[in-house]
């Protein structure tokens, strides 16, 4: 459990090295591809054209997967949403294709210039429409890899549920959480729930150095555990009052939560004064 831990504490920075490392190694292998089919056709073009065409291409793809993310985090493509969400992706795709064509261009014109090559997207003989099949195939791609990777790492650190008390039909409490990791399931206290982190259709749980996803708004299970003391401090972040240490105000008007943990959480100005009254 402590490499999955470790991995998600540097989640970011892993995903951005295994991004350019594939992007990377796929381009080198087209770059070669492209070079052999010359040398095989007596084409005389320089082998650096290849690498440039391939490298420009994969950078344009980095630059616009960050956009790529974030729009599939707006419109997911979960199958209780699937159909209606799709339809959105469709002219997305279209989007993503003339950025890519644009970033490449950009990158592209100058590097040939310095070369003495006239660059413009008819010397390769490219159609838009051609251009757009290879885009929407590599959108889809992302897209796929996107969700198998949430798959995998959902399946790897455990995805939580309430578990509600029963005491009274229709209560908003619940006691406890039901944790499905790896064909398992276990139960853990909400009351050992140190703060919460709002992540797209997600709430991440954090719990002594563990990550756990629910799906939920951070809203709807504040309202939920309000009673348990969980309290909205900043738009995409709550806590455990039991677990506060020290407030420390901030010149901009907000304020920083230090948790008994060491864990520092954001205040923002919105929430300030109500979190001080309630704790």
């Amino acid at each position: 459990m402590g490499g999955i831990n470790h991995y998600l504490k540097y989640e970011r920075t892993y995903i951005v090295l295994m991004l350019f490392a594939f992007l990377l190694i796929e381009n080198s292998i087209n770059a070669t591809t492209i070079i052999m089919e010359w040398v095989e056709n007596g084409v005389t073009t320089p082998a650096w054209v290849a690498f440039a065409l391939e490298y420009t291409s994969g950078i344009a793809i980095a630059m616009l997967f960050p956009l790529v993310l974030w729009f599939e985090k707006r419109f997911p493509l979960d199958w209780q949403v699937f159909k209606h969400n799709i339809l959105w992706h469709i002219p997305a795709s279209l989007v993503f294709s003339l950025f890519h064509i644009a970033l490449m261009a950009a990158m592209r014109a100058p590097l040939f210039r310095m070369n003495g090559i006239t660059y413009g997207l008819d010397e390769f003989s490219w159609e838009l429409l051609f251009e757009y099949r290879q885009d929407a195939w590599t959108y889809i791609f992302i897209l796929l890899i996107i969700n198998i990777y949430r798959f995998i790492l959902s399946r790897l650190r455990g995805e939580a549920s309430l578990v509600d008390s029963g005491e009274n039909e229709g209560a908003e409490i619940a006691d406890r959480l039901l944790i499905r990791k790896l064909g398992k399931e276990f139960i853990i206290r909400v009351d050992d729930i140190e703060w919460m982190e709002a992540s797209g259709n997600y709430v991440n749980l954090y719990i002594r150095n563990h990550i756990y996803p629910l799906r939920s708004t951070l809203s709807s299970l504040v309202a939920k555990l309000e009673m348990r003391g969980f309290r909205r401090v900043h738009r995409s972040f709550a806590v455990n009052l039991d677990c506060v240490a020290s407030i420390t105000p901030l010149d901009s008007g907000d304020a920083s939560i230090t948790l008994a943990n060491g864990r520092e959480i954001p205040l923002s100005r919105r929430y300030r004064e109500e979190f001080r009254q309630q704790l």
